[in-house]
């Protein structure tokens, strides 16, 4: 019993590791997307985008616009 309990606490814990680190990357930007679209907006707000594009490559789109 306390093989499977020590494994079960070692997979519990990674599970709980993955989570957390996931958590700031992807969740929370999801949950608070007006807070970054206006982040985003100031920190565009003096780039004119032809001017530091390279010429052929997308131009920059809202990365939290749906598809």
């Amino acid at each position: 019993m306390a093989r499977t309990l020590r494994g079960v606490l070692i997979f519990g814990g990674f599970a709980i590791a993955v989570g957390a680190a996931f958590y700031p990357i992807f969740f929370h930007p999801m949950m608070h997307m007006e807070a970054y679209k206006k982040d985003q907006a100031e920190n565009r707000s003096g780039i004119i985008q032809e001017n530091v594009q390279p010429p052929g490559l997308k131009v920059w789109s809202d990365p939290f616009s749906r598809k």
